[in-house]
């Protein structure tokens, strides 16, 4: 039977919040403060922090964070000062950015859909867009840079993370023994690329399916959608095997011109 994809890895990352996952834990009351104050920092990949000179003066902006609920970017950015609308696909994730909402005394708005579809929004609705790494639980990305560009404003920026495709290429399982055995082409795709018996585990384990795009639509894309790239770092998930040797994580900062 065919995977709905969306509502699968909506259900997968429920269940991510109650194990507790590490991108499910929500921010301590301790950073919030800070950030009322001046004093506030948001990761969009594993480690890195997104350089304070790519935002504008959050101060009353109207910002969306997509995809990247769970009780994390969102108030923090929202305690800095944004007017924040939260937009995920895990029901529960944005229940994790109500708790610190309503914990914190904070306005946030939280709107549960599919990253690829924000008809939900009007166009022009956004000054800024933080995308967290999260567009490799798609299989389409260039929608979701479609639909940035629209809900943004003339001047708007989108900041994004995102994997260096170079994670899909190889033997996942090899990989966790610091083997390096080319398995996998892209695009890359957990619905087609596993065997039944792998991908079945993954069902099992409730774990996301994950999709791996070409640099060509994940940074071309943006530029085809209309953007301009004025920013870029790359980021590496600490004692994974693959990130000892090549940074697998991509940051880029982009802006709506006209």
């Amino acid at each position: 039977m065919p995977i709905d994809i969306r509502k699968y890895n909506a259900r997968a990352w429920n269940e991510a919040v109650m194990r507790k996952s590490q991108w499910t834990i929500p921010v301590t009351p301790e950073v919030i403060a800070r950030a009322r104050v001046g004093e506030w920092e948001i990761a969009l990949t594993p480690t890195k922090s997104a350089p304070r000179e790519w935002f504008p003066a959050l101060q009353g902006i109207d910002l969306l964070c997509l995809a990247g609920g769970g009780g994390q970017q969102a108030p923090i950015l929202a305690a800095a000062g944004a007017k924040v609308t939260s937009f995920d696909n895990s029901a529960r994730q944005l229940e994790r950015d109500q708790q610190v909402a309503q914990r914190e005394g904070l306005t946030l708005r939280t709107v549960e859909g599919d990253m690829r579809d924000l008809s939900v929004f009007a166009d022009g609705s956004f000054d800024l867009i933080v995308h967290p790494c999260s567009n490799m639980f798609v299989p389409e990305v260039q929608p979701v840079w479609q639909e940035c560009q629209r809900v943004l404003r003339p001047g708007g920026r989108l900041m994004a993370g995102f994997c260096n495709p170079i994670r899909y290429l190889f033997d996942f399982d090899l990989l966790e023994q610091d083997k390096f055995e080319v398995k996998y082409s892209l695009p890359y795709s957990d619905l087609t690329h596993l065997s039944e018996a792998e991908r079945q585990r993954l069902v099992d384990d409730k774990q996301p399916l994950e999709f791996g795009h070409t640099l060509d639509s994940l940074i071309g894309g943006q530029l085809a959608a209309g953007f301009v790239i004025t920013g870029f770092y790359e980021d590496r998930w600490q004692g994974q095997a693959l990130d000892q040797r090549i940074a697998t994580f991509i940051v880029t900062c982009a802006q709506k011109m006209f």
